[in-house]
């Protein structure tokens, strides 16, 4: 494929275009965003080639366009580009949640325009393209989404796509994957934020290793999480009842000083933790 546009030039990305040049999967990379300046250090990092502060001049001649954007702008983005660029260009991206952007989008997408709902399972609580890394996706996996809407040749070419960049890839239902990110990755981010919202200021200090590993992801961007909670909200609260089942047994086993009921649990999140390996 001749050239990639990229919508959204931060971690996400900025990893996209460092990938895709690093194994040669285009000619050209273009990065269009609002910030002049983020998109200087994109291109200055070597993630893209080109930079475009309109979507539109950008479309020409694209063979992929990948959105990285904050989940509620997405949608639009994508239709706002399936409007204008050519047929058969494949309109993609990389959002926290799927079922939302998938509905909308797909509702209004016109003839001829290829869309296939993304997500790659990889990311940090860094913001910003001079975090990017071109092995980010290398052996992580990719959710590609599909419905009985999807076009087979435009899924076929983002399996491709985010293969040629690394990735492990599996199919889903865009509603599938927001009932399993809600508790992989959306109740993760809010428990972390739980924990780091409730440490004192003077127990700061004392906050060692521990804490901070497992509090490490509430550092990312709230408005960006916001976004997310507010798109999965109902899978989220499923999640989050379940884990609140979960916490009342360890309440349960503490105040009836059950301890073998306590190591039971213990035991069972360890060789949960443990199989999933470092």
């Amino acid at each position: 494929m001749h050239t990639l546009t990229i919508v959204g030039v931060g971690l996400i990305g900025g990893s996209i275009g460092l990938a895709a040049k690093n194994r040669r999967l285009f000619r050209r990379i273009r990065g269009v965003g609002r910030d002049a300046s983020s998109l200087e250090r994109a291109r200055a990092k070597g993630a893209i080639d080109e930079i475009h502060l309109n979507l539109n001049d950008a479309l020409p001649d694209s063979d992929v366009v990948v959105f990285c954007t904050p989940v509620g702008r997405i949608a639009e983005q994508i239709l706002d580009a399936a409007a204008r660029c050519a047929p058969h260009t494949l309109l993609t991206d990389a959002g926290s949640t799927k079922g939302t952007i998938v509905r909308a989008v797909e509702d209004r997408l016109p003839d001829g325009a290829w869309f296939v709902g993304s997500h790659p399972l990889a990311g940090s609580e860094k913001r910003g393209p001079e975090f990017a890394d071109a092995n980010l996706f290398a052996n992580r996996w990719t959710v590609v989404t599909r419905t009985s809407r999807t076009c087979e040749p435009a899924l076929e070419r983002a399996l491709q796509f985010w293969q040629g960049l690394g990735s492990r890839v599996t199919v889903m239902d865009p509603e599938e994957h927001d009932r399993a990110l809600a508790i992989t990755s959306h109740l993760p981010h809010l428990l972390a934020s739980t924990l780091a919202g409730v440490l004192p200021e003077p127990l700061m200090k004392l906050a060692a290793t521990g804490f901070r590993d497992t509090t490490r992801i509430a550092a990312g961007d709230a408005a960006l999480w916001t976004a997310i909670f507010q798109h999965n909200r109902d899978a989220l609260l499923s999640a989050l009842e379940l884990f609140q089942h979960h916490l009342d047994d360890y309440r349960a086993g503490l105040e009836n000083q059950d301890w073998p009921g306590v190591e039971r649990l213990l035991t069972q999140a360890k060789k949960v933790r443990d199989a999933l390996g470092s």
